[in-house]
C-alpha cells in the first residue's frame, strides 16, 4: 500500500492490488475514507472519519489530482475507461 501523500494527519495510498475506476484511500486516527479521483473527486466511502476531515481530504485531493492520477498509472500501469 504506497504512500503517496501525508499532509494534516491524513495518510493518502493507493493500494498496489486494487481495481479500477482509480481511487485514493485517506485514512486517519478516525477511520478511512475511499475518494474516487476522476474529472471530479467523489467521496464513494467513509468509515468513522470527521466531515471536517473529509472536506480537508477532498480540497487535498483536488490540488493533487495529477499527482494521484501519475502514480496510480505508475502501479497500475494503465487508466480504464
Amino acid at each position: 500500500m504506497p504512500e503517496i501523500l501525508r499532509l494534516f494527519g491524513l495518510i493518502f495510498s493507493i493500494y498496489t492490488r486494487d481495481h479500477q475506476p482509480p481511487h485514493v484511500h485517506v485514512r486517519n486516527a478516525d477511520g478511512e475514507a475511499k475518494f474516487i479521483v476522476g474529472a471530479t473527486i467523489e467521496l464513494e466511502k467513509n468509515c468513522g472519519m470527521k466531515n471536517k476531515d473529509i472536506r480537508l481530504a477532498e480540497a487535498i485531493l483536488e490540488e493533487n489530482k495529477d499527482l494521484v492520477i501519475s502514480n496510480w498509472v505508475k502501479i497500475h500501469g494503465r487508466i480504464d475507461d
